[in-house]
């Protein structure tokens, strides 16, 4: 992963070089960036000929945005929805004896221990949705994985990681980057995410046959990346 700086905005892009004699630049759907170079070709030339497609670049990247999904801001009080594997609760705010987070009785109880702060709740929720996605979402991985059996590939390290814009990556290699924000969507839209990006594993840019790799995996992915896009927007 590299970047360059253009104005104010910094331009983060993946690099794989190829055989090829000419520079491509692709901008994907997740607003990610993806250069592929010539063997031959210096670092230094490289970031200047993203440099002088930053512009486009940009533009690119605002267009797919429009489509990614936006949490709506929250306040993190008492009576509040929020989500957690597809169905809403209800959010009750409570003091007690210690920080800690349950589900009880149809509702996301957060207990504070000294103040029922804004800050505290949101703390305490984002620790608690973290560590129950770490757990769902490996073995949802696992089961994704084993629908790849044709392809000659191993199975990925998943890595769990807050991202402003994104519900995942994948360096196309060995490792599956997850937002742990859609642990508020259902398993089969989770498992749509890790499906997606694991086909990656088997061609890396989003062209037709990626697609085509996709849809043999995952009929219906629309129909669940549909419902992401709706219970995150």
């Amino acid at each position: 992963m590299r970047s360059i700086q253009y104005g104010t905005k910094e331009i983060f892009y993946e690099l794989q070089r190829s055989k090829r004699k000419t520079l491509a630049i692709e901008v994907h759907p997740d607003s990610s960036v993806h250069i592929i170079a010539p063997e031959d070709s210096s670092v230094k030339d490289i970031d200047l000929k993203v440099e002088k497609r930053a512009s486009w670049i940009i533009k690119q990247q605002q267009y797919f945005e429009q489509f990614l999904p936006r949490t709506p801001e929250r306040q993190y009080i008492s009576g509040e929805t929020h989500f957690y594997l597809g169905k809403s609760y209800l959010l009750k705010v409570i003091a007690g004896n210690k920080n800690q987070v349950k589900l009880k009785a149809g509702r996301l109880q957060v207990t504070c221990k000294e103040t029922t702060n804004q800050e505290l709740v949101k703390k305490l929720l984002a620790k608690w949705y973290y560590e129950h996605a770490e757990k769902k979402f490996n073995k949802i991985a696992i089961d994704a994985f084993a629908k790849f059996k044709e392809y000659d590939i191993k199975m990925p390290t998943i890595e769990i990681r807050r991202m402003a814009k994104r519900w995942g990556s994948c360096n196309t290699i060995d490792k599956v980057t997850i937002n742990p924000e859609i642990i508020k969507a259902s398993s089969k839209c989770i498992e749509y995410v890790l499906i997606h990006e694991m086909c990656h594993l088997v061609i890396p840019k989003h062209n037709k046959e990626f697609y085509n790799v996709l849809t043999s995996i995952m009929p219906n992915w629309k129909k669940w990346k549909d419902k992401l896009e709706n219970k995150l927007s």
